[in-house]
């Protein structure tokens, strides 16, 4: 069995989603999935999250859910009762991170300061999110923040699509790339699942492309 790090160093790319209604969760799991990246971080900004994070749970067990915007302990355990295999939280909460770590939930907290890597090395974390990795300073900053932690490997997400995917994936300190550009939520809104699957099997595509070729 891989590690949640080790599938998403394969994906390459983790869809991020926010799902509004809990009847698109099961069509979108399916446009994932058949479009090759069976993987999704539904972010808990919607009443509908959970209920959906459990209907994919159920309805595609093999696939990697978790739950992201985490901003409380009680939503990381609503979020693992749904059926959530991960967390992920915008920024450095370390509260939630410890929390986490307490009961073996695989956390993924945000840092796009040094003060934040420091704090997430010291707790034995080896993946952070980067996030808003765009606005934040990008793949420099990321470069330039990385050198002094030699074993951290960074998920950034915020800004990044097929046009700067390749400036990410081609940097040994990027473990994946969050995206929402091939799942935008009037995309979802509107039943245009055939066209996620396309654009899914598009991001997927590249990221081999970019990293195994």
């Amino acid at each position: 069995m891989k590690t949640i790090e080790e599938q998403f160093q394969k994906l390459g790319v983790v869809p991020v989603v926010v799902l509004e209604d809990k009847k698109d969760a099961i069509p979108l799991a399916k446009a994932l999935s058949e479009g090759g990246l069976p993987c999704a971080e539904v972010t808990f900004r919607t009443d509908a999250a959970a209920e959906s994070i459990r209907l994919i749970s159920e309805t595609y067990p093999d696939m990697l859910v978790g739950a992201g915007t985490v901003l409380t302990t009680e939503q990381v355990d609503l979020a693992v009762k749904s059926g959530a295999k991960f967390i992920v939280s915008p920024g450095f909460d370390p509260e939630i991170v410890d929390y986490c770590l307490k009961k073996n939930i695989p956390v993924f907290p945000g840092c796009i300061s040094p003060s934040e890597v420091a704090q997430a090395v010291k707790r034995g974390l080896k993946v952070v999110k980067f996030f808003p990795a765009e606005q934040a300073g990008g793949i420099a900053m990321i470069k330039a923040m990385a050198a002094p932690y030699q074993n951290l490997k960074f998920m950034p997400t915020g800004g990044i699509n097929t046009g700067n995917l390749k400036d990410y994936l081609s940097c040994d300190k990027i473990l994946c790339c969050g995206g929402s550009w091939m799942v935008k939520g009037d995309m979802i809104r509107n039943g245009e699942f055939d066209q996620i699957q396309v654009m899914v099997k598009e991001a997927k595509e590249l990221a081999d492309e970019i990293r195994f070729k």
